[in-house]
């Protein structure tokens, strides 16, 4: 019981830090290359990082929605047992 707890907090935690850094991280890479190829400096870069971060704001989300669900359900499946 008290691994089941363990490992849904590790998945939960993977998802959650997947999700902020790695639109970020994309974003930042991004930005900078289109900053330096049509000499925008820092606008296209700052857009970049900007709408990156609504899609890891989305993506946390849906994807806490989710857990929540599975939670629930984890919950009434213990209760019913």
């Amino acid at each position: 019981m008290k691994d089941d707890y363990l490992a849904t907090a590790l998945r939960v935690f993977a998802n959650v830090s997947i999700w902020i850094a790695a639109p970020v991280v994309i974003g930042v890479i991004l930005g900078k290359y289109l900053d330096k190829r049509f000499n925008t400096e820092p606008w296209l870069f700052l857009a970049t990082v900007g709408v990156c971060f609504l899609i890891s704001i989305y993506g946390l989300v849906v994807n806490a929605k989710k857990e929540f669900k599975k939670i629930e359900e984890d919950a009434k499946k213990n209760k019913q047992k």
